[in-house]
């Protein structure tokens, strides 16, 4: 059952793709993904250079025999020792088949995916870069609404609209990412046209992720109101859980502070610490509102296991209403 254009193009058992998180998307959860039936994504950017990323994919592919992607964030200060083109080499030469890419526009890189018969799915927060992204080749976008976690773009479209929109705007799969947690927000996905669906914080959230019990205990705690945007005045809006330093860097931002000034307060590295050390306040950390939907530690079998069994009970659910309908 939910079978897609994404489940035949991808070679896995379910819609479900796990997101590319900064320093998190590594070789446990990825493989854990993968088993369970959906996608799993090791995040490139992770690896301080190209050689570790290769480690980390045969790490990867010690532990799953099933296909699995690497997210190639397109930022420029998003790599600091090496060219993206580099860790794209690398990945090809592990015989990778799937990449997500986001930030900037994949067309310098699409030439060596499409050589290599690499899968390419963009991330768009908005409806002309997916009809970009269209014209340039890839073969797949993930649709991301506002409430998601990370960089969600500047018009502060939710999913809900902004999924439906997309589908009317370009012909190839669209993967729905942005508040998506549960069996309900699946369902609610393929509702809206989506072929599948990207979950981060969900995921975070699971027995197989590295991060800091503390902070997987935070998410458990947290509601839908405990996240917060930041870096909207550089033009790279990001929601982030609300601690500390997200609300200082709101406050710099408030008084006209520059990038340079900023990023001593959204380093990534600071949000490596938290994640380490489970301090709360260490750094920024990207988290969507889907937060407030988390009730539990499951692993990641257990995630995707209760979305489909629930998914599969809602579609039944819905397809009494309509029998009930047509009888009357």
């Amino acid at each position: 059952m939910f079978k897609t254009r994404i489940t035949e193009m991808l070679d896995i058992q379910y819609p479900i793709i796990q997101g590319g998180m900064l320093w998190l998307s590594r070789a446990e959860l990825a493989a854990a993904v993968s088993n369970a039936g959906g996608l799993g994504i090791l995040s490139s950017v992770t690896f301080p250079t190209a050689r570790e990323l290769q480690e980390e994919i045969q790490k990867t592919r010690s532990l799953t025999d099933k296909p699995f992607g690497i997210n190639f964030p397109i930022f420029p200060t998003a790599r600091p020792t090496e060219s993206i083109e580099k860790y794209i080499d690398v990945a090809i030469e592990e015989g990778i088949k799937i990449a997500e890419t986001s930030g900037r526009s994949p067309e310098p890189y699409m030439k060596q995916f499409k050589d290599a018969g690499v899968k390419v799915i963009h991330k768009v927060p908005a409806v002309r870069f997916a009809q970009k992204a269209e014209r340039l080749g890839v073969d797949a976008v993930v649709v991301f609404g506002c409430e998601g976690g990370g960089h969600v773009g500047l018009d502060g479209v939710t999913s809900l609209i902004l999924i439906p929109r997309v589908l009317d705007s370009v012909k190839i799969p669209i993967i729905a990412a942005g508040g998506f947690g549960d069996a309900r927000g699946f369902v609610a996905a393929l509702a809206l046209g989506a072929e599948g669906v990207l979950m981060g914080t969900r995921f975070m959230a699971s027995k197989e992720s590295l991060a800091h019990p503390r902070v997987k205990e935070w998410l458990i705690k947290s509601k839908e109101t405990d996240t917060m945007l930041i870096e909207q005045s550089i033009r790279n809006t990001a929601r982030v859980t609300r601690n500390k330093p997200a609300e200082k860097a709101l406050e710099m931002e408030q008084k006209g502070a520059s990038l340079e000034e900023l990023l001593p307060t959204i380093s990534g590295l600071k949000e490596k610490e938290l994640f380490e050390t489970g301090n709360l306040d260490a750094g920024i950390m990207h988290c969507g509102q889907v937060s407030g939907l988390v009730q539990g530690i499951p692993t990641v079998k257990e995630i995707i296991d209760s979305i489909i069994t629930g998914a599969e009970s809602i579609c039944h659910r819905l397809q009494q209403l309509v029998g009930a309908q047509r009888e009357d």
